[in-house]
């Protein structure tokens, strides 16, 4: 392909959370990187949407909390601050037409119901102890697992419809997917990821959902991108990676890519370099041309790491009346298509901010929705939780991640049955001289920033030593 031609040691293709931390740490071991992002700005899946004064909203990742010390870390190294989601009021759980306060993570249920969603998630955390994070495809002992639905699992262990509504409604918001859609073993791996607790994963105060970024969390890409400066190349959409083994290998493959073993192209940038990392989702990397292709397992593993499926949404009003009315902005609905609410406010108050998720089979449905189609079934739910106040917003934001070239879905990749077994041992493994980071790649918070952060800094380290 034409146009500039730039020679490195390593060229990282994303500049995302996973591609930038990876140039940093390249960058600290004094190893020479470029990034090539094919968008117009760096954040990837991190996007600030200015609403005035100042004010931003954040339209995709934005929730940091305890244990997460990756980008905890990475924050205060870049002189950021953090501001605690509003939690104060009682929540509203809304199903069969009811809207219902309570206080806590778990609505108030009936008892039956109340107890089988306490011995599903005890159930789910013992069994997510007995996963190996760093090679589940190792444990045969678990096939069983992998050969089932999240689904399956949850009709046998919950047999009141209250129940399983709650635990679909966990599975929405943590995989923005349904139950039917992805692998026992994957929701496993996933909890034992993140801490070991399902609940854990879907708390605001001291869990992942507990604080935010003052400013959003795009300013943490746009500082790290900063530090790296004309290093990073924007507006470059990477059409095809020419890569051959590295000298010495068993397979080595005599490719045109002049001196280097890896050539990364778009349209009006060629990079070569010694080594390349693919700091792109699994699904989007796998649209990508290779020559020589990849390995089958490698390509199975991208044809079938499906991204999630979530609308994000903003409804922004004067103030956040419904602080007045004793409640917390945070609701889960299971008469949708709204599953999830937040009140999402900057940290003055003001303006008063409604978050609202469409996720999985909702959001699928309303992706390719006209906006003010989509705007209309948002605000009709919205108005069923917090009264006709919230019919009536000063302004109405959202982003169909579906929709994005870039990214085709969020929050991140989930595998469905069968594929950890088959191709789970290709997610992180390099090939050749192309090395593989982004969130999906983790092992601690994967599908999260922590992971994300972690995924690049394990490429880089990889590179380093050579493997």
């Amino acid at each position: 392909m034409g146009g500039e031609r730039i020679e490195t040691e390593v060229v990282v293709v994303g500049a995302g959370l996973a591609g930038l931390s990876a140039a940093r740490e390249l960058t600290r071991l004094g190893i020479d990187c470029q990034v090539v992002e094919a968008r117009d700005r760096v954040g990837g899946r991190l996007l600030n949407e200015p609403i005035g004064d100042g004010e931003i909203v954040e339209l995709g990742g934005q929730w940091v909390g305890p244990t997460q010390d990756r980008v905890l870390d990475l924050i205060s190294d870049l002189g950021l601050e953090t501001f605690p989601t509003w939690c104060q009021g009682s929540n509203l759980f809304e199903r069969a037409g009811k809207a219902r306060r309570y206080d806590g993570t778990i609505p108030k249920l009936n008892p039956i119901s109340l107890a089988e969603v306490g011995m599903a998630l005890k159930r789910l955390e013992k069994m997510a102890a007995r996963v190996d994070v760093e090679q589940p495809w190792k444990q045969l002992e678990l096939a069983d697992w992998d050969a089932e639905t999240f689904a399956t699992w949850m009709k046998r262990n919950s047999k009141t419809p209250a129940a399983r509504d709650l635990l679909r409604l966990a599975i929405q918001a943590v995989w923005a997917a349904e139950p039917e859609d992805v692998s026992l073993l994957h929701a496993l791996f996933y909890v034992k990821s993140g801490g070991g607790s399902l609940e854990l994963m879907l708390d605001a105060a001291d869990g992942a959902q507990d604080s935010r970024v003052v400013g959003g969390t795009q300013l943490i890409a746009e500082r790290m991108a900063a530090e790296l400066g004309d290093r990073v190349h924007l507006g470059f959409p990477v059409r095809r990676i020419r890569w051959r083994q590295m000298p010495g290998d068993v397979e080595e493959q005599p490719m045109e890519v002049g001196p280097h073993p890896v050539s990364v192209e778009s349209d009006e940038l060629t990079v070569s370099a010694r080594a390349a990392v693919v700091a792109l989702p699994p699904a989007v990397a796998g649209r990508l041309e290779y020559d020589p292709i990849l390995p089958a397992v490698r390509d199975g593993l991208t044809q079938r790491m499906v991204q999630g499926t979530v609308v994000k949404c903003h409804a922004i009003y004067s103030e956040p009346f419904w602080r007045a009315e004793g409640l917390s902005g945070q609701a889960t609905s299971a008469d949708g298509p709204v599953s999830v609410t937040f009140d999402n406010s900057p940290p003055s108050g003001s303006p008063g901010v409604l978050l609202a998720f469409l996720e999985g089979n909702a959001a699928r449905r309303a992706t390719d929705l006209p906006p003010d189609e989509r705007r209309h079934i948002v605000l009709d739910c919205l108005v069923r939780l917090f009264g006709p106040k919230a019919g009536k917003p000063e302004h109405f934001v959202d982003k169909a991640w579906a929709a994005d070239e870039f990214a085709r879905g969020c929050y991140g990749g989930y595998l469905p049955p069968g594929a950890w077994m088959t191709y789970g041992e290709a997610l992180r493994r390099p090939v050749g001289p192309l090395h593989w980071a982004g969130a999906e790649t983790a092992t601690v918070w994967a599908g999260y920033m922590d992971g994300a952060i972690s995924s690049g800094t394990r490429a880089a380290s990889e590179i380093a030593a050579g493997t």
